[in-house]
């Protein structure tokens, strides 16, 4: 097999990756795993998270998040490490106050009057230019920022397709509002970033039509955005039982119960009518679900975009799992 390391990267020089998905989908133990990914190649990741679900203190078994940027997993000798932010509303309008305007008891004095609540409310552009700018600030960072980490790369759990091509559409969302100014200025900043080579937006689906569906008509939006996809990753799949001649065979003219009663004495099993007739009942569900989950792959890759796979974890995700999920995407060249 294969080792992980030895597989070529699909995205270099890609610093920004953005990870969208239907509820459900698991976008964002897929963010984490990635992250873990990028991180195994030797360069430190940062996890960001917009939110405010602390969903990737859940992942990782850690303490909630604050508005800092933590360590939250070391790398062995030769990886890098990775450190997650959970990005709160509040506390980007208050640092984008005091870098732009100077105010810091005054920005705090605004929050306890409710200014800021009024302000995201009435100007919802607002709320996702200082959300995805504060991200604009990790991928950009330089040696000229002094005591500001830098990172190889930003992973960003963003919310659902649903929602996804207005959190990114910033500029659209300004449009009247904010025509000049540091705002309008970060919001052109953060739309040249999303547009550029440094970034790809990458969609979680399961093998469902809603999901999947979901997916398609997320990526015609993004695309007349011209926003960059990267690729589309199937989580949950379960392991393939039946080949295609075996699926067909099972809803054609049905397996053999004869055949099957001898194969079960022949394992030194004894044949019972219930054991006989929940095996071909099993055998039909898992071919029923074979064939639609087939159908949904050849939709996913008409997409003509890259594709990976992740398997459903038979004990459910923990640390653990998350590794063994990032080896997979390594083996398969996303991260």
């Amino acid at each position: 097999m294969t080792s992980p390391s030895a597989v070529e990267a699909n995205w270099p020089g890609v610093r920004l990756h953005v990870v969208t998905g239907k509820g459900g989908t698991g976008k964002s133990t897929v963010a984490a795993a990635l992250a873990l990914g990028l991180a195994s190649r030797g360069q430190d990741v940062l996890l960001c998270e917009v939110e405010a679900r602390q969903g990737i203190a859940q992942l990782f078994d850690v303490p909630p998040l604050p508005y800092e940027e933590r360590r939250i997993v070391q790398g062995p000798q030769g990886s890098g490490d990775v450190y997650a932010l959970a990005i709160d509303l509040e506390s980007a309008l208050l640092e984008y106050l005091a870098m732009y305007y100077r105010l810091g008891r005054a920005g705090k004095a605004l929050d306890k009057f409710g200014v800021i609540d009024f302000a995201t409310t009435i100007a919802p552009g607002v709320r996702d230019v200082l959300l995805t700018g504060k991200v604009y600030e990790a991928v950009n960072r330089n040696r000229r920022h002094k005591g500001a980490r830098e990172y190889g790369a930003v992973v960003l759990d963003a919310p659902p397709t649903g929602r996804i091509s207005q959190f990114l559409n910033v500029n659209n969302e300004l449009a009247g509002l904010a025509k000049v100014g540091p705002i309008r200025h970060q919001a052109d900043a953060v739309m040249g970033l999303l547009r550029s080579a440094l970034s790809r937006v990458h969609l979680v689906t399961v093998l469902e039509d809603m999901p999947v569906q979901e997916t398609i008509d997320g990526i015609a939006e993004l695309r007349g955005l011209q926003l960059p996809i990267g690729g589309v990753v199937t989580n949950l799949t379960h392991p393939v039982e039946l080949d295609g001649e075996e699926r067909d065979l099972v809803l054609g003219r049905g397996l053999d119960a004869d055949v099957l009663r001898a194969d079960l004495q022949t394992a030194g099993v004894r044949p019972t009518q219930p054991l006989v007739a929940g095996l071909l009942e099993e055998a039909r569900e898992h071919a029923e679900r074979r064939q639609l989950e087939d159908e949904q792959h050849k939709r996913i890759s008409d997409l003509d975009v890259p594709t990976y796979e992740l398997p459903r974890l038979a004990g459910g995700v923990d640390v653990g799992g998350l590794y063994e999920l990032a080896a997979d995407l390594r083996r398969q060249g996303m991260a």
